[in-house]
């Protein structure tokens, strides 16, 4: 039996990752931190320039290749065409991470409309549902792969203002372990269940409220974007060869 050797199983040197909502916050983190260990990124999000921009800056500052793709996510009927020229332009793609998503907030349940309902659940559950199906039986018929789904402790603790979109994180829990049985044992299917991070959204907080709340927390903040890094690291990498189909909860121990 060899030894682990942490110099060679992080090393993503070779491998092609996909990473949706690419363009900031977390999923800007996971990009770079995954180029700076040698993959080759696809930065992909609705708006191409954003895309752009941050697959020049991750290549400027890892010397990693970055690629921009304009992608979608709730939109079903496009995500199969998207995989397919994904293809064809970069080959095959050994790692997937579902991070994009979006939770608009409301007054009351009853302003809650249909429309924002389903808009909700097809970014969050339903995008990431079809990508893993699409890209996980590609991996699973050829070298293997890992796919890294982006959920959220409002599927275990949901406050009142984010109903929807706790609903359809817990969906993609739940998600993460049956694809793992369909795909496996050549491709890992695994979920960070993140909770509070200091991303650009937190610019609209009233800083002084979260500190407050904070402060019950075991780490007593907010997470910095750059701390999601290695735990995506460990699951995208030969290092989690024997993690799959398990929820990772990054929260600083949120009660």
């Amino acid at each position: 039996m060899t030894g682990f050797d942490p110099r060679t199983a992080f090393d993503l040197t070779g491998r092609t990752a996909l990473v949706t909502g690419g363009s900031r916050g977390l999923g800007r983190q996971i990009a770079e931190g995954f180029a700076r260990a040698g993959a080759t990124v696809i930065v992909a999000s609705r708006n191409l320039e954003s895309c752009r921009a941050a697959a020049a800056e991750i290549t400027r500052d890892t010397g990693a290749t970055a690629h921009p793709a304009a992608l979608h996510v709730g939109r079903w009927d496009t995500l199969a065409p998207f995989v397919e020229k994904l293809v064809a332009e970069h080959g095959e793609i050994d790692v997937l991470v579902n991070n994009a998503g979006m939770s608009p907030l409301y007054d009351a349940v009853t302003d809650v409309t249909e429309a924002l309902f389903d808009k909700v659940l097809d970014v969050n559950l339903k995008g990431p549902f079809r990508l893993a199906a699409l890209l996980g039986t590609r991996m699973a018929a050829g070298r293997g792969g890992s796919i890294i789904n982006i959920t959220s402790t409002g599927a275990v603790r949901p406050s009142p203002h984010i109903l929807p979109y706790a609903a359809a994180k817990a969906g993609l829990n739940t998600l993460t372990a049956g694809l793992a049985h369909t795909f496996g044992p050549t491709v890992r299917v695994n979920a960070i269940m993140a909770g509070t991070f200091l991303t650009d959204v937190s610019k609209a907080w009233d800083m002084d409220a979260f500190a407050a709340r904070a402060a019950r927390f075991a780490a007593g903040r907010g997470g910095q974007p750059s701390e999601i890094v290695g735990a995506a690291l460990y699951l995208a990498s030969d290092a989690a060869g024997y993690t799959t189909g398990s929820v990772l909860t990054v929260d600083g121990g949120q009660p």
